[in-house]
């Protein structure tokens, strides 16, 4: 490892990458493209942890005007190349620079309590205006309230627009506002009961500083989400935004293949190529191809420690999964076959929304699917109109956003099957019910998801959960019985007094659920599996060959 330089994994201050020598991919020329745009206000819309955070710091680092000189973090990098013309905007501004990715309380008035705080760094961070002479008295005064907490509630609403004329009061230069994952407290609330307490902090902050600021002279938004006009940005027709569909700025979130080729190289894993592209490619912001950039890093930096290189799904444990798990608990039949193709790697066409709020983000509305796309869980096959809509081919980017929606349905099926009342069913398998057993089995069917061809192993597993349901009954599967291993067999454990063995098939082209059913008895009598069940003393023996197809069951008993 020490021939190579460090991983900089959750590092987020761009600083500190360039001064321990960090492993960087240069994204400096976003710089250029910003001053080139001319644009007053600025949205960038990008899923979790694809480097807005870093962007944002590197930012801040090259617009800043400090007592530090910062201008070295940029020697060699693409933005020092761009000549003078770019290079005079460099540490001549006040910034003011904030995250509002902390307010992830779960009630409100501590998630104020945290936007205070956050604010009252940010003014301690300008300590210089506290004795500065050029300030106004009452300014002043406003200021020093802010950094010891004892200022009104409703000061927080223009605390930034306060803090923007301060420094342009004693720099005489405009500010730059950078404000970074401005839709995570409206994220968080939502799913914890206050978003309209919320949405009105955030839509007084953003009025005051954005809208009608004099002393702006540019302001830079990230999130993942353009929450719409109505809800957030009233007012701002200088907004310009640049989300996953568009072109430009495309390449500054996330890495390029050129990039990634460049990473494995480096590290000399150029074999390992393949497997990042499987797992943690197939984004597309506007027409240019990125792999997730957090992912990717972690799976270098496992395979640099671990000769094995199995992939995993490094982004779930980083990015809030909350509204995967929303989608399947409250989906309906439709929903679910609509999870079930993306998850088998076929596209669904949906509507297309740009602006979108969380209160309209019903899972079962076609609001969802953008939110989805937004957030990284689906990418674009296509965009194209019909009419006045814009419609979109959804996919699945990649194996390890598979990997979610499968995890995530599992584990809600699986609990779903947990805390059900089996017992009708039970004592129509135990009753020789076989009428009953099929009926309760389809409908268990209908509720879940496949997406394998010929996938007999989750049958398996599908059936072996609904028939746990008491200690009195023992479940085995694959056991060695008679010649064979039996599917699964359920035995009355306190008096022996029922045995039930169960035979599955899986229909393939040319087959019929009928006929499966009856080679399944006719594999129970061939291989004697009852043999085992007569030795331990079980009376009663009953014996059900089971053939699935699809989302469809037929249950034979012997």
């Amino acid at each position: 490892m020490s021939e190579y330089k460090p991983i900089p994994i959750g590092i987020e201050d761009f600083k500190e990458i360039i001064d321990k020598d960090y492993y960087f991919v240069d994204k400096s020329l976003m710089i250029k493209e910003i001053l080139d745009s001319g644009a007053k206000i600025t949205l960038f819309t990008r899923p979790r942890r694809f480097g807005k955070t870093l962007n944002m710091s590197m930012l801040r680092r090259y617009f800043e005007k400090t007592e530090e000189d910062n201008l070295y973090l940029f020697d060699g990098l693409k933005i020092s190349e761009t000549g003078e013309k770019y290079r005079q905007y460099m540490g001549q501004y006040p910034v003011i620079s904030i995250s509002l990715k902390s307010m992830k309380q779960s009630n409100y008035q501590e998630a104020f309590s945290e936007f205070k705080n956050m604010i009252s760094k940010e003014v301690w961070r300008h300590k210089e205006l506290l004795v500065s002479d050029k300030l106004m008295p009452l300014s002043r005064k406003k200021l020093e309230m802010i950094c010891d907490d004892t200022a009104d509630n409703a000061v927080y609403n223009t605390a930034l627009k306060l803090l923007s004329d301060c420094l342009y009061e004693v720099y005489g230069k405009k500010v730059i506002v950078l404000i970074d994952e401005y839709d995570v407290p409206l994220e968080n609330a939502y799913f914890n009961g206050f978003y309209d307490e919320m949405i009105n902090l955030i839509r007084s902050v953003f009025e005051s500083v954005l809208k009608t600021n004099d002393s702006l002279e540019f302001g830079i938004l990230t999130g993942c989400l353009r929450i719409s006009k109505e809800s957030i940005f009233t007012g701002l027709n200088n907004l310009n935004v640049y989300s996953v569909t568009d072109n430009a700025f495309s390449k500054y979130f996330g890495f390029t293949e050129q990039e990634v080729k460049q990473i494995t190289d480096y590290y000399n894993l150029s074999d390992c190529f393949d497997t990042i592209k499987n797992w943690y490619d197939g984004y597309m912001f506007g027409e240019t191809e990125i792999y997730n950039p957090w992912s990717v890093l972690k799976y270098v930096q496992f395979s640099l420690f671990n000769n094995s290189r199995l992939p995993d799904a490094y982004w779930v444990n980083t990015s809030s999964n909350s509204i995967i798990r929303e989608l399947v608990i409250k989906s309906d039949r439709k929903i679910r076959e609509d999870i079930e193709k993306l998850i088998k790697g076929d596209s669904i066409e949906k509507p297309l929304y740009q602006d979108i709020t969380y209160v309209n983000m019903n899972v079962k509305s076609d609001y969802i699917w953008s939110f989805l796309l937004h957030t990284g869980y689906l990418k674009p096959a296509d965009i194209y109109q019909k009419g006045i809509q814009t419609y979109f081919s959804a996919v699945i980017p990649n194996l390890e956003i598979v990997t979610i929606y499968e995890n995530t349905f599992r584990q809600w099926f699986d609990e779903s099957i947990r805390v059900a009342d089996k017992s009708k069913l039970l004592g129509a398998v135990l009753d020789g019910d076989v009428e009953t057993f099929e009926l309760e089995v389809n409908r268990w069917l209908l509720k879940s998801i496949s997406y394998h061809d010929g996938y007999e192993n989750f049958y398996h597993g599908f059936l072996v959960g609904l028939l746990e349901y008491s200690d009195e009954y023992l479940v085995e599967s694959n056991r060695e019985s008679g010649t064979g291993r039996n599917d699964i067999v359920i035995k009355n454990v306190l008096t022996r007094e029922i045995a039930v063995i169960l035979e599955i098939k899986s229909v393939n082209k040319g087959e019929t659920l009928d006929s499966m059913c009856d080679i399944a008895l006719k594999q129970i009598d061939e291989k004697q599996y009852e043999v085992n069940l007569g030795y331990e003393g079980y009376k009663k023996i009953i014996k059900y060959g089971i053939a699935f197809e699809g989302k469809r069951c037929m249950i034979k008993k012997a």
